[in-house]
């Protein structure tokens, strides 16, 4: 049977039963003509009428290659070509008789055009149903041989929805069973499209015992819908497996492979509506430019790497320690941009040596710098890499930023910036305080001693401010993921503990927006929406994998980590926004800082860095920030010594 399934009939063998089908319609619709009188019929031009009607047919299907399809795979497109070739033939055979072969051989035995009105719809509707049964046929021996198929439904009752249908049936597999389709629109409820009725999508958990389902089909532009998505989530509760279909425009071939189908993940289930920017604008800011990123072989800065390069820069320098991942996204940029031009620079940012070769080499116009150490209980054990990476490291590009007349430095931050109660989010706030306090003495904008960098075309400094990022390296979801692959335990720090979270492209695309329409020494703070619940977040996955939580996969509390803080915040209490164009995107208030004095701060913080004291460095760290008060870590006790 499977030697049956994966042939096709050879391609001759197709015109040949086509041309029977054809020259049998004509035979007997000119017997009904004639009423079957077989005698006078053998006297007549039969077999002339006949002979001619059959090459017409044959040449017609030939050119219009009506035998070179799959039968099995016939649509409704096939039986429409069916059709007009059947037509054209018809016509073409009868202008044939009625011009050259009735005057020139005076044949007019027989009423030729009633002939060919009857075969049209004997023929088109045999060459139909033998298409039709091949393809019924096909489809039943499939699935008897493909043994027990899942059963499906679908979301929707649309075009796209009888498409994924068609596909799902046509795959070759046999592995879903489609029972129907789910939609809310009461016009559709209760009717049947394709012979499978429309079921309304509160009907869920009934279907599911009714009629034995076991997975639900998506599409996955679907879900920016809020309603698809509480769908989705009563689907996961009720233990229905979700399914997601990518739009048909990414079908590859315009035909959909299995392989595209997979199992909904809970990113799809955390993302929001795509947001709109303006593309003219960055793109007016980006293309023909010199564009320097940093942290490039990192989660945000190998994104900004392929948004950044979609603007068609004149140049886009790549700089990063880690050489694997660089060479990786350096064979993804030639695959996807042939023709951008892209130079790679291994570097370590704390180098000013080895930085400063690149700005020398490359004199990039913008820099976008997204280095940085962002572990927080990895930077906890190490706060003097976290001073040389995110202070120093920051500095150097910031200076080297001036020194080359760089028209914009935006740099990627941290919510954990606000209020810090940990060595990351310190140190990115002491490396926001610089750039920003560098930006507000080179415009003039702070009283202090002159500086010579206010003597270069000024460059506008930036920040953008923002959460977890989803499926970020490091972050939360990948290692739910991994603990249950492995059966559990999935661990949780604490059991009230919330994060924001917001999806790697979106993210970078309002860092792009906020580059663009910052004038300079800005933070904006980015829309991440509703904050997660971290346990919650564990439930729902363990659901998504079909298992269920405390059942079959543990959830345990280990408490919370060195210098992580229960919920997260984008704002200080002190701090004030304002509005800007994009409804995503507003500008934190914070209060300047002198630039002498923050020099004179970090001087003495590398310095005391050097030292490896790294009690005297977290010292110096919060006379730096007050706001910082250290929780669940080793130097809480200076913070009883400061009170």
């Amino acid at each position: 049977m499977k030697i049956f399934l994966n042939k096709s009939l050879p391609k001759w063998i197709v015109l040949l039963i086509d041309q029977m089908i054809m020259s049998w319609s004509f035979a007997l619709s000119f017997f009904v003509i004639k009423q079957f009188e077989f005698e006078e019929i053998m006297r007549g031009h039969f077999l002339v009428y006949t002979g001619l009607f059959v090459l017409v047919s044959l040449i017609t299907f030939y050119t219009m290659r009506i035998h070179t399809g799959l039968i099995r795979y016939s649509s409704i497109y096939d039986i429409y070509r069916i059709f007009t070739a059947v037509l054209i033939a018809s016509l073409s055979y009868g202008a044939l008789i009625g011009l050259w072969i009735s005057p020139m051989y005076h044949i007019d035995s027989v009423n030729i055009y009633l002939v060919l009105l009857i075969s049209f719809f004997i023929s088109s509707t045999l060459l139909t149903l033998v298409r039709m049964g091949a393809k019924a046929l096909f489809l039943f021996f499939r699935s008897d041989s493909s043994g027990v198929r899942e059963r499906v439904l679908i979301y929707g009752a649309n075009g796209y929805s009888l498409l994924l249908k068609q596909a799902l049936e046509t795959s070759g597999t046999g592995r879903f069973q489609t029972m129907g389709f789910l939609d809310e629109n009461p016009n559709k409820v209760d009717k049947h499209i394709h012979q499978k009725r429309v079921y309304h999508i509160d009907d869920i958990e009934k279907l599911q015992q009714k009629l034995k389902v076991e997975k639900v089909l998506v599409f996955a532009e679907d879900l920016q819908s809020d309603n698809q998505k509480l769908f989705v989530e009563r689907c996961v509760e009720l233990g229905v497996k979700v399914l997601t279909v990518p739009p048909t425009e990414q079908w590859m071939s315009g035909q959909l492979s299995l392989n595209q189908i997979r199992d909904l993940k809970i990113e799809d289930l955390l993302q929001r509506p795509p947001i709109v920017i303006e593309n003219e604008r960055i793109s007016s800011d980006l293309r023909g430019k010199r564009v320097l990123v940093t942290g490039a072989a990192g989660s945000i800065g190998s994104e900004i790497v392929r948004q950044v390069m979609s603007y068609e820069p004149e140049l886009l320098v790549v700089c990063d320690q880690a050489e694997s991942p660089l060479h990786e996204l350096q064979l993804e940029m030639e695959e996807k941009h042939p023709n951008g031009k892209m130079a790679i620079f291994i570097g370590d940012i704390t180098n000013s040596n080895r930085m400063y070769s690149m700005f020398k080499e490359y004199t990039p116009d913008l820099v976008y710098h997204a280095a940085a150490y962002k572990h927080v209980p990895m930077m906890e054990n190490n706060p003097c890499e976290a001073i040389l990476t995110n202070v120093l490291g920051t500095r150097i590009l910031a200076d080297l930023s001036l020194t080359f007349e760089v028209e914009k430095f935006v740099m990627i931050s941290t919510d954990k910036a606000v209020n810090p109660t940990n060595i990351m989010g310190t140190s990115k706030r002491i490396a926001e305080i610089y750039i920003q306090s560098l930006n507000n003495l080179h415009h003039g904008k702070v009283n202090g001693t002159k500086h010579p960098y206010t003597q270069v075309p000024q460059t506008r400094f930036i920040t953008t401010r923002f959460g977890n990022v989803l499926g970020s390296n490091g972050s939360v979801i990948p290692r739910f993921r991994q603990q249950i692959e492995k059966g559990g335990p999935v661990t949780v720090t604490h059991p009230d503990i919330t994060r924001y979270f917001m999806t790697i492209p979106e993210a970078v695309q309002l860092v792009l927006e906020a580059g663009t329409m910052g004038n300079g020494g800005e933070i904006f703070i980015f829309d991440m929406g509703e904050p997660v619940k971290i346990v919650d977040l564990a439930r729902k996955m363990i659901k998504l994998a079909g298992l269920v939580p405390e059942v079959d996969i543990p959830i345990t509390y280990t408490g919370l980590r060195p210098g992580e803080k229960l919920y997260e915040e984008l704002l200080n209490e002190e701090e004030k926004t304002i509005p800007t164009h994009h409804s995503k995107i507003r500008i934190s208030k914070v209060r300047n800082y002198s630039y002498d004095q923050v020099v004179l701060d970090i001087d003495e913080l590398v310095q005391l860095n050097k030292t490896k004291d790294e009690l005297q460095v977290v010292r110096k760290m919060k006379q730096i920030v007050p706001e910082y008060i250290s929780k669940n870590s080793r130097f809480e006790e200076l913070d009883l010594q400061i009170n």
